[in-house]
Parts: C-alpha cells; structure tokens; sequence
C-alpha cells in the first residue's frame, strides 16, 4: 500500500496541484516471513518496517513522509489528517482506532480500512463521525459497515509466521498487492477525479471474483 501512495502522490502532482503527506506507523520489523510478500529484502531484517520504507520512497521520490515506529494509536493521534488509512490484522486493532476517532476533536475526513484473510478480503472507505448534525448523510466506516468487529470475543489469529514458507501457507502471495491497488484506485478516484462510483470491494483470488460495496443510497455527498 505504501509503495503504491508514492505513485499516487506522483500522479496527483502530475494532474493537479495536490500531493501527500503521508506519515507511516507501524511496531513491527522486518522478519524472514515479510520476504518475498512485502518489499523487503533480507538487507532489511531486523530493522523498522515503518522507517526502511518511508526512508526507501524519500530517498527514491524527493519526499520528506515521516515514520513513527510504533502502535497508533498510541504512538501518535489521528487529529488533522484528511485521509486514515489502516492495513491491520485484528478486529481489536480496528477497535482501537474507531475508539481514538470518537475522542477526537478533528478526527480525519475518510477512513480507508483494508483487510484480508488467505486469499480474499475487502476494503471499505467510511467517514468517521464529526459531530456536524450530517451523520445520515455519510459513508459508515468499516466498524459500521461490520457490525461483528465490536465483539471482543471475537477470535483472532495475529500469530507471527517464521519464514517464508511458513506465511504463503497461511497467506497468498499476491493478496495484499491485489487488495492494495483495487484500494489505490479508488483513492485516485476520489482524490484525482473527485468522485468514486463504489465504497469498497470484496475480492477474492480464489475464485477470481471481485464484489463491489455499493455507495449507501442515503449519502448525498461524499462526507
């Protein structure tokens, strides 16, 4: 996701006189089992996922993004930001940050949620609550859209994979870039034209299917 958003932010320049300013969070390093599925090479093990990346797209772009090696929420608010973007593993993660938006007083614009499980999963852009009276007029984020993720007794399985082996046998090689630029279209859309003609997708690489998530008939404008 993050590797296409340096696209994203050259095309936009390109187009218009928008780019991003993007700042990327995230605990985790570099393991054996992030070989091969992410773009990491074995140069970068043990090192911050978060700040390999951004330092690699700065360097390669002529950008100044910032990285945070941490939690968010924790290790940084999401006040003033226009766009939330969240690539997590749990429904407690999501939880979290749904529970950091209430609390904000200028809780971003949009929220793009991507998920995924072996080989399918979705994404869904939303707009957090803002407290304007327009709460029927707006696209349900991702803990509206899905009810169940409230429920913490929901089972989880975030258990580490040791290599690269081990984590093609839990997950598809490709499903995280399929699920990426199916999300960075529809943020081009919506940053770069101005309008988007769905909400999200569920897409499957089993099957080869891939589902729309229509735009609710009530909302009358995009947040």
């Amino acid at each position: 996701m993050l590797m296409g958003l340096a696209s994203l932010d050259t095309a936009l320049r390109a187009i218009s006189s928008r780019s991003l300013e993007v700042t990327v969070v995230d605990e985790d390093i570099v393991t054996e089992a992030n070989l091969g599925r992410q773009p990491f090479y074995r140069c970068d093990l043990g090192n911050s996922k978060a700040r390999t990346l951004t330092e690699r797209i700065n360097l390669a772009h002529g950008l100044a993004w910032k990285a945070v090696h941490g939690r968010a929420p924790g290790a940084i608010g999401v006040d003033n930001s226009h766009v939330l973007i969240s690539c997590v593993d749990t429904a407690s993660a999501r939880r979290a940050l749904g529970a950091a938006l209430q609390d904000a007083r200028n809780p971003p614009i949009y929220w793009l949620d991507l998920g995924n499980r072996a080989s399918d999963g979705q994404y869904l852009i939303g707009c957090p609550g803002r407290g304007t009276g327009r709460d029927d007029n707006r696209l349900p984020t991702v803990l509206e859209a899905f009810p169940e993720l409230a429920d913490e007794g929901l089972a989880e399985d975030d258990a580490p994979s040791c290599s690269v082996a081990e984590a093609l046998e839990r997950q598809s090689l490709f499903v995280n870039r399929v699920l990426a630029s199916h999300a960075l279209a529809l943020l081009f859309d919506l940053l770069g034209r101005g309008s988007i003609g769905h909400a999200g997708a569920f897409v499957n690489l089993a099957t080869g299917y891939s589902v729309p998530i229509p735009l609710p008939m009530k909302v009358v404008s995009l947040c």
